[in-house]
C-alpha cells in the first residue's frame, strides 16, 4: 500500500540544509554534480511517495556462521540422528516437543511461547541445488538469490526496492549494523545502514566532508571485520563488491549521503523519543531488534529491516555455544513480538530468519559439527501459517549427499512466498525465475 505525502521540494532542501550551506565550501565536483541532479529533479516533483507507514513490514534476521539445524529442530526420535551424534545428540524432557518426532532445542524457550500462540512457522529442509560449503559464497547465494553456478550483482531485496519501491522514502530498507548487506545492493541504490542513530547525521560546520560521511554510516567499518574466533560472526558484514553507478564509489557515497540527510533527523528523533514496551536481552541482537521496534513504533516508512546475529560456526564445543546463541535468538525475538503487539503493529510485521547453510549430520572429533547444507528457518508473526512447513530431510545414510542433508525446499520458494503473499509484489522480476511461492501466511 502506498501513500502520498507532501514534503518540501528537494530544491528547498538544497537551499536550506547543511549540504547547501555548512559543507558547501568543501563540496568537490562529484558532490556538486549530485546536487545539480537533485536540484533538477525537484523542478518536476513536490511530492514523494512513501511506503511502509501502514503497509506490511519484513524483518530479515541473519544467523551468520551456519547454524546447526539438526540441534535446533531436533529429530529426537530418529535413531540415525543419535548414531551420528553420540555426544552431541539431544534428548530428554527439556526438549520443546513439536510432535512425536521433532522438538525445538531447549534453549529456544522464547520460541515456545510463540509456537503456543500460533505465531511461529518452522520451515524444514531449506537449501538449494549444488550447495556450497563456503561461508562467503553460500551467503552470497542467499543474499542475491542466485543459482550456485552464477553470480548476481544485486541483492534480492535490492531488486525488490528497484521493482516495487521506486519513488519511495530513502528509508525503504534499513540494515542495523556497520555495513549495508549484499541483499540490499540495487541498480538504483536505496536503503541505509546505521549502528547508532545519534551518529546518523552530518556534523557541524568545520568538519571535513570525508569525516562527515564516515560519521554518517560508520564507513570505517566497511572493510573486512577481523574474524579471530572462526565463529562466523563477521560473515554478515563482509564487503562483496557493492555495485556503483558510473563505476565511482564516491558518486554512490555522495548520493547515499544526500538521501540519508533527508531522513536522519527523523530517525534520531524516533530513536530518542519512542519507548519500547518489552524487555530485550542486552545482546547485539536484542539491541538491534529494540531499535527496529522503536523505528516501527515511530512510524518510519520502512518496508524491510535487516538484523544479524553471528557466532554459529560451531566447529568446536558446540553444545554450550549454540545454546547461548539460540537462547538469545528466542528471547530477543519474543521481546520484539511483545513490543509489536503492545504497539498494535504485530499484524503488519513478519520476521524471517536464515543461515547460509546447516551443519553435517555426523559430529566431528572436536565436540562440534562442520559445514553442511540444508537446514530449517523460522518465520514469525501473528498472520503466519504456523506449525511445520515443508518436509524434514531423511537422515538415512543412503539418502545423504556426501554426509549432508538433501534439501526438500529451495530457499527461493520461501522468498517468493514472502514477496507475493506478504510484500504483495510479483516475485518473477525479482528472482529472475518462477518459483512456487511457499504459503507463509
Amino acid at each position: 500500500m502506498k501513500n502520498e505525502i507532501t514534503l518540501q521540494t528537494r530544491r528547498e532542501f538544497l537551499r536550506t540544509t547543511v549540504l547547501g550551506s555548512s559543507l558547501s565550501w568543501t563540496v568537490p565536483a562529484f558532490l556538486a554534480n549530485t546536487l545539480t541532479a537533485l536540484h533538477s529533479e525537484a523542478a518536476d516533483s513536490a511530492t514523494q511517495i512513501v511506503t511502509g507507514s501502514d503497509a506490511t513490514i519484513l524483518v530479515v534476521l541473519q544467523m551468520a556462521g551456519g547454524n546447526d539445524g539438526l540441534n535446533t529442530v531436533v529429530p529426537y526420535a530418529n535413531d540415525f540422528y543419535h548414531r551420528a551424534r553420540p555426544h552431541l545428540g539431544l534428548s530428554g524432557d527439556k526438549l520443546i516437543k513439536l510432535n512425536d518426532e521433532l522438538a525445538l532445542n531447549p534453549a529456544l524457550s522464547g520460541f515456545k511461547s510463540l509456537h503456543d500462540a500460533g505465531q511461529l512457522a518452522v520451515v524444514q529442509g531449506v537449501g538449494y541445488p549444488n550447495p556450497s560449503r563456503s561461508h562467503f559464497r553460500s551467503t552470497e547465494i542467499w543474499q542475491t538469490a542466485s543459482a550456485s553456478d552464477r553470480s548476481e550483482p544485486y541483492g534480492w531485496l535490492g531488486r525488490y526496492f528497484d521493482n516495487a519501491c521506486a519513488g519511495s522514502d530513502p528509508t525503504a530498507g534499513i540494515a542495523i549494523g556497520g555495513q549495508l548487506p549484499q541483499a540490499f545492493f540495487a541498480k538504483h541504490p536505496r536503503g541505509i545502514c546505521l549502528n547508532n542513530p545519534q551518529n546518523y547525521r552530518f556534523l557541524s560546520k568545520g568538519a571535513g566532508t570525508e569525516e562527515s560521511y564516515r560519521k554518517l554510516n560508520d564507513l570505517e567499518m566497511a572493510g573486512l571485520a577481523a574474524e579471530d574466533d572462526n565463529s562466523g560472526g563477521s560473515i554478515g558484514s563482509l564487503a562483496a563488491g557493492m555495485p556503483m553507478q558510473g563505476g565511482a564509489a564516491v558518486d554512490f557515497i555522495s548520493r547515499t549521503a544526500m538521501d540519508a540527510q533527508m531522513s536522519s533527523d527523523k530517525i534520531r528523533d524516533i530513536a530518542a523519543k519512542v519507548q519500547t514496551q518489552a524487555t530485550y536481552p542486552g545482546s547485539q541482537l536484542g539491541t538491534s531488534l529494540k531499535l527496529v521496534a522503536k523505528l516501527i513504533g515511530g512510524g518510519l516508512p520502512t518496508r524491510v529491516y535487516y538484523v544479524s546475529q553471528g557466532g554459529y560456526d560451531t566447529h568446536t564445543n558446540q553444545v554450550g555455544a549454540q545454546a547461548r546463541l539460540l537462547k538469545d535468538l528466542g528471547d530477543a525475538t519474543q521481546a520484539f513480538v511483545q513490543d509489536m503487539k503492545a504497539q498494535g503493529n504485530l499484524p503488519r510485521v513478519l520476521v524471517m530468519t536464515f543461515s547460509e547453510f546447516g551443519r553435517r549430520v555426523s559430529e566431528n572429533a572436536s565436540g562440534g559439527t562442520d559445514h553442511g547444507a540444508a537446514a530449517p528457518l523460522f518465520i514469525v508473526g501473528n498472520r503466519v501459517k504456523a506449525g511445520l512447513l515443508g518436509k524434514h530431510p531423511s537422515l538415512a545414510p543412503q539418502d545423504l549427499h556426501q554426509g549432508d542433508l538433501k534439501y526438500n525446499l529451495d530457499f527461493r520458494n520461501v522468498y517468493a512466498g514472502v514477496l507475493e503473499n506478504w510484500l504483495k509484489t510479483k516475485s518473477l522480476p525479482i528472482l529472475g525465475k518462477a518459483f512456487e511461492p511457499l504459503p507463509v501466511v
